[in-house]
């Protein structure tokens, strides 16, 4: 990982996208300061596309899409986009598996809840579940005192053993049935809503995560980023980002935006008219 402050200027004038996780990458101690979302407000105002890319709820992410200064938004790792048409007034909502098989998983999913609760101690379902569609969420810090790793790598394991996928956020344990994540559908929500392929032109994106369940979209993107926090998986995370803030969290999101917004005010990158 290199200083994100090292990003050639013309690579980060090439930038027309940018994907980020939120908690722990915008966000702060559980909060979404004002610098980091004038920071989204910032790109979306200088002509680039932007998009949340989270393990959060269906729930939180209709709020997102609707308020927050972005072209839509990923949520519960990638089970889903939506995208706000503030002309038409309407939600465009597209999941990877359909209603039915949602459905399906529910109860297969209140197995491992119980499972986890009964061999876990300290361990909640985690506050948002209510507002879940597809995926359940082990709270190991967020409302309840931190976790072992050790607790943390078996509540992973329960997950596994169901056949589930479970993926480790700096704040819950994600798990899921199907084969979708941040990256698969990442790619979807590009070809669909933004236009653009995500494959052929990926050096055109910048993805800002923390934590293990960013790893596909570390290992995928030529100028994936990461906040300082980041370095707290040394070791344990499947892939890394090729830049790294100095600062941690939200403070680490405005500086790797500080990056992009300054190649565009140089006059290198594209003007906002080109990508509207």
């Amino acid at each position: 990982m290199r200083p994100v402050s090292e990003m050639p200027r013309e690579v980060a004038a090439q930038i027309r996208c940018v994907l980020t996780d939120i908690d722990d990458t915008l966000t702060s101690e559980g909060r979404l300061p004002a610098a980091a979302y004038a920071a989204l407000e910032r790109l979306h105002d200088a002509g680039l596309l932007v998009a949340p890319v989270t393990g959060r709820p269906a729930g939180w992410c209709d709020m997102i899409a609707r308020f927050w200064p972005v072209d839509g938004v990923v949520g519960e790792n990638g089970a889903f986009y939506f995208a706000y048409d503030r002309d038409a007034r309407r939600m465009r909502r597209s999941f990877a598996a359909d209603q039915a098989c949602r459905e399906g998983n529910r109860g297969r999913m209140d197995d491992i809840r119980r499972r986890v609760l009964a061999e876990v101690p300290g361990a909640a379902v985690a506050a948002d579940q209510a507002y879940r569609e597809t995926d359940l969420a082990i709270d190991f810090r967020e409302d309840v005192a931190p976790l072992p790793e050790a607790a943390v790598e078996r509540i992973k394991a329960i997950f596994e053993e169901a056949g589930a996928v479970a993926k480790v956020s700096s704040i819950h344990v994600n798990g899921w049935f199907g084969a979708h994540d941040k990256l698969s559908m990442s790619r979807r929500f590009a070809a669909e809503v933004l236009g653009m392929d995500l494959d052929a032109e990926e050096a055109r994106f910048v993805f800002c995560g923390d934590s293990p369940n960013d790893a596909p979209m570390f290992a995928f993107f030529s100028n994936a980023c990461g906040v300082a926090n980041v370095r707290d998986f040394a070791g344990r995370i499947e892939a890394e980002p090729a830049w790294v803030a100095g600062a941690r969290g939200a403070e680490g999101f405005v500086e790797i935006a500080e990056v992009v917004l300054a190649s565009r005010s140089s006059g290198q990158g594209a003007n906002p008219g080109e990508i509207s």
